[in-house]
């Protein structure tokens, strides 16, 4: 690890990551100070949109390093996430040297002396050159540290989370053809999870665990200023208000932090002054993705300011007893 990446604590770490527009909280910047000085990654959980992946973009800004990221899915398997050989690199190379080869088996007085010296060729076409680096081995063998960012680790298979195991409690890798590869610097690893689906103990026993959650009004307000400072200091709190208002609900998808920087971008490109009924109308397909949760949404619009308290006490007591 260089030196000027390195933190001398948290506070340090936290002014840092403001400085690449990320407001962190004081927990958020001890968890990744820590997992700084021990060598561990940091296992980041929440809703969707609250920041996750942002986190690990910042935490490369801030360290000066370069973000290396693979995004996973259903089906992600060793090839697409550590390395794979590029045949047709291989068979291009095989046909440029074809005369050499043609004058290197001529020479052999049998054909188990031919298959020798092709044998012995090998190294040749199963060397680096021809490996081709995905986002694991390219982390590993980088000549430079790295960040790490392993994005939603809970929608690939429980195979390939028991693979990763393996890479991140050695950071080395083995390639039968070549051998051992192993890591030139440590990456700062940060793996995220919308908890789609139960992670295993094992993985979670190796990593720094952080929850991600919705932030405060005060927090998402400061979030807002900072990313969208053309909108009006007063509209902006109403607008956080309301957002707030609806995470309360019983919702089927809940308006993440990025859905809050959309509306207020919305807003400002509107040239609204206020949230008056139509604008909301207008504009609430923006934060909500779901027919039925616009729907309730507009319901609770079309009650008086009195008593739409009413629809998230009922939202609040529905949640609970599911």
């Amino acid at each position: 690890m260089n030196a000027s990446d390195e933190f001398r604590d948290a506070k340090e770490l936290r002014q840092a990551l403001g400085q690449q527009a990320y407001i962190a909280s004081d927990e958020i910047a001890t968890i990744l100070f820590l997992a700084q000085q021990l060598g561990k990654p940091v296992l980041a959980e929440g809703p969707a949109g609250v920041g996750k992946t942002e986190l690990a973009k910042a935490l490369a800004g801030a360290t000066g390093r370069e973000l290396i990221r693979l995004q996973c899915y259903e089906g992600l398997d060793e090839t697409k996430a550590l390395y794979e050989w590029e045949y047709s690199k291989q068979l291009l190379y095989t046909q440029l040297l074809r005369d050499k080869l043609k004058d290197t088996l001529a020479e052999a007085a049998s054909l188990s002396e031919a298959a020798d010296r092709l044998a012995a060729e090998e190294d040749v076409f199963f060397s680096m050159r021809f490996l081709l680096q995905r986002p694991l081995l390219r982390a590993i063998l980088n000549p430079q540290p790295v960040v790490l960012l392993i994005d939603e680790i809970d929608r690939a298979d429980a195979e390939f989370e028991a693979f990763l195991l393996e890479v991140l409690s050695d950071y080395q890798v083995s390639v039968p053809e070549i051998g051992t590869l192993s890591a030139t610097h440590r990456p700062l690893v940060i793996l995220t999870s919308n908890n789609t689906r139960e992670l295993s103990e094992a993985l979670k026993r190796r990593c720094l665990y952080l929850f991600i959650g919705y932030p405060t009004i005060e927090q998402e307000l400061d979030i807002v200023r900072l990313k969208v400072p053309k909108l009006a200091p007063k509209l902006a709190r109403q607008a956080v208000e309301f957002v707030h208002n609806l995470r309360n609900m019983e919702l089927r998808k809940s308006p993440s932090i990025s859905e809050t920087l959309d509306w207020a971008h919305a807003l400002v490109t509107l040239n609204s002054s206020g949230l008056d009924q139509s604008t909301l109308e207008n504009t609430l397909s923006v934060l909500l993705k779901h027919e039925g949760d616009l729907q309730r949404a507009r319901r609770y619009l079309q009650r008086p300011p009195g008593n739409r308290r009413d629809e998230l006490d009922d939202s609040l007591g529905n949640r609970w007893r599911n």
